[in-house]
């Protein structure tokens, strides 16, 4: 083989390789790219899936029907004590706030469907603590919900009292949303006793 044919031979050999690198790099450099996207792909996946669970923690009210769990507000107490003495049943009443989610499933989960049957060994209203809404007290008084709550002492929420006939309370109160499982245990617990204070009253 003369001198030249060789090197014709060696620049062709140079040429393919040359080529099959460019594949091989480009082949990499996809690949790389792709497994790039894949792991941005997983991480966003993993971090919606993560978010997911607090979204779901913070009930958005403002979607909720308006029916669904509201109670009677407490405008004369003194006539809705009346009216559950009159019926041998204690006046319950809500201790509430407007940013209160405990509130909310107190409602939804126990008061309103409470309420709402026509056997219930309770008259229910809800008080506002952190409103100002005009109301009548147990001693035919004018007051506001805002300074009623704070004479009662209802501090947090939600509160609910047990009140007689004359306003005093006939069990112990449950504050706050005490193991939410036990919750209705606790309420009927409440109003029982409640029930068997106004027996011995009478």
């Amino acid at each position: 083989m003369d001198k030249s044919a060789h090197i014709g031979k060696t620049s062709r050999q140079s040429m393919l390789y040359s080529t099959n690198l460019k594949r091989t790099t480009g082949r990499k450099a996809w690949h790389s790219k792709g497994l790039g996207r894949i792991s941005l792909g997983i991480l966003a996946c993993a971090t919606a899936l993560a978010a997911a669970p607090a979204m779901a923690q913070t009930p958005n009210l403002a979607t909720r029907p308006a029916t669904q769990s509201s109670l009677t507000e407490a405008r004369d107490l003194a006539a809705d004590a009346k009216l559950a003495g009159a019926r041998g049943v204690p006046l319950l009443v809500l201790y509430s706030r407007d940013d209160c989610n405990w509130c909310e499933r107190v409602r939804r989960e126990h008061l309103g469907p409470l309420s709402r049957d026509p056997a219930t060994p309770a008259v229910i209203r809800e008080l506002h603590m952190d409103r100002t809404t005009p109301m009548i007290d147990f001693q035919g008084r004018r007051t506001t919900s805002a300074d009623f709550s704070r004479d009662m002492k209802a501090r947090f929420a939600p509160t609910v009292m047990f009140h007689g006939p004359d306003g005093a309370n006939l069990a112990e109160s449950i504050v706050g949303f005490r193991l939410a499982d036990f919750y209705g245990s606790y309420l009927q617990s409440a109003i029982a006793d409640s029930q068997q204070q106004l027996r011995r009253e009478k």
